[in-house]
């Protein structure tokens, strides 16, 4: 069943916008929603009359449940196409939004929130599927980049949401948030074709017979037992991208989780201030993402990637010890310049790694399992803050995961350019 990711086949699509789009508009609306529970936590909190630490657990929850997803929708990928399952995905992205602002307390808003971490665990190995899949070879870095960079724009989409309209209140944010989802979903069923790539893999070297058994019921040829074997045939790879996601999660979430607290600590801030600034970083990492991958596709993607955290290892004084306002903002875009122009690359390089039958579900359960293991990174933080400063505290979390994330990136492999399919 398994089919080798370098073959010599020509390309066997150029249906790349749609798919990109709808990838990165399915990344972007996860961002969006997780973000906004961070800006929206001391709300609840008065609301439910929780701690901080009570309320945190909200995103503990998340973060747990995504693996979860990442798992369960890269095998609904992988064996029924990239459509379907990301239709499904959106469907309950949005119901989770609106369930989210109608629970009438904190253990149902708990139980919510797992199942948007289930939701948000599936979306980005089904979304990376099928966008690198019907990308052209020679630009795969730079639509990387793009799709990537739905999580900086989600983060600034609910940076913006919260300073505008925080008036209205956490329930009714969440409410409009999840309303984008449906339009998203009629537009993938409409806009974008099935992987041209998943049905190729799909229906090679098997008997027109059992082609035709199995697409009747609407899965790919050779059972779950086939499709279990070849997971289980790549995992030495799967050891290779948990530790190497684990490193690239610590150096995301070492520098955005709490920089808002470092804000608050360190400068004063309030919160429509930290929300500002929160999004123009957000601009800056967008930008990261678009220009790193780009640079991906000529320099090759662990030279891009490496370069990212040492222009980024550079930033950090300015970022951690800027001296007044327009510093500590030139310091905040260039830091998530370079942490996210670094992640810009991963889903072509991943998908690059990945063999062809297995490529929703590897990466996707990978990179869930990474932000699971890297998700103390910031009660770590605070705890170096309490013995020292936040701006130590975050310098030294940020030179020490950029060094990890980079040499992790420099060790592995890399077939970029390769032909799928």
């Amino acid at each position: 069943m398994a089919i080798g990711p370098n073959s010599s086949a020509e390309p066997i699509s150029t249906s790349h916008p749609p798919a990109v789009f709808a990838g990165f508009s399915s990344w972007l609306l996860d961002a969006f929603d997780y973000f906004l529970m961070t800006f929206t936590l001391t709300s609840m909190a008065r609301e439910f009359h929780k701690t901080d630490a009570e309320m945190a657990l909200m995103i503990t929850m998340t973060m747990l449940c995504r693996p979860v997803g990442g798992f369960l929708f890269g095998l609904l990928a992988d064996r029924y196409g990239r459509k379907k399952p990301l239709m499904v995905n959106m469907s309950a992205y949005a119901l989770a939004g609106i369930l989210t602002g109608l629970a009438p307390n904190y253990t149902s808003l708990l139980v919510i929130r797992g199942i948007f971490g289930i939701v948000m665990g599936g979306t980005w190995g089904v979304g990376t599927s099928m966008a690198m899949e019907a990308a052209p070879a020679k630009r795969r870095g730079l639509l990387s980049g793009v799709l990537q960079e739905g999580y900086a724009a989600g983060n600034v989409l609910a940076a913006a949401l919260f300073f505008f309209l925080h008036g209205l209140g956490w329930r009714w944010l969440f409410i409009l948030s999840s309303l984008p989802a449906i339009p998203l979903v009629v537009y993938i069923g409409l806009a974008v074709r099935e992987s041209e790539v998943w049905k190729r893999v799909s229906s090679s070297a098997i008997p027109p017979k059992a082609q035709k058994q199995e697409r009747a019921v609407g899965g790919a040829p050779g059972g779950w037992s086939a499709q279990f074997t070849d997971i289980a045939r790549s995992w030495k790879l799967f050891a290779y991208l948990l530790v190497f996601m684990t490193m690239m999660m610590f150096a995301s979430h070492g520098t955005q989780d709490m920089y808002p607290t470092f804000l608050q600590r360190a400068w004063n801030m309030g919160p429509s201030q930290r929300s500002l600034i929160t999004a123009i970083s957000g601009l800056g990492a967008i930008a990261g993402g678009i220009v790193v991958g780009h640079f991906s596709d000529k320099l090759g993607r662990r030279v891009a990637i490496v370069g990212a955290f040492v222009l980024g290892i550079l930033v950090i004084p300015l970022w951690a010890y800027a001296p007044n306002m327009w510093l500590l903002v030139a310091g905040a875009v260039l830091i998530q310049f370079a942490v996210q122009g670094a992640w810009g690359v991963i889903p072509a390089h991943l998908a690059e790694l990945t063999p062809d039958t297995v490529r929703a579900t590897l990466p996707g359960f990978a990179y869930q399992c990474g932000g699971v293991l890297a998700s103390g990174i910031g009660a770590m933080e605070a705890l170096f803050a309490a013995r020292t400063s936040y701006p130590t505290a975050m310098a030294l979390i940020a030179v020490s995961v950029f060094v990890l994330a980079g040499t992790m990136a420099a060790v592995g492999r890399e077939k970029r350019g390769t032909v799928f399919g």
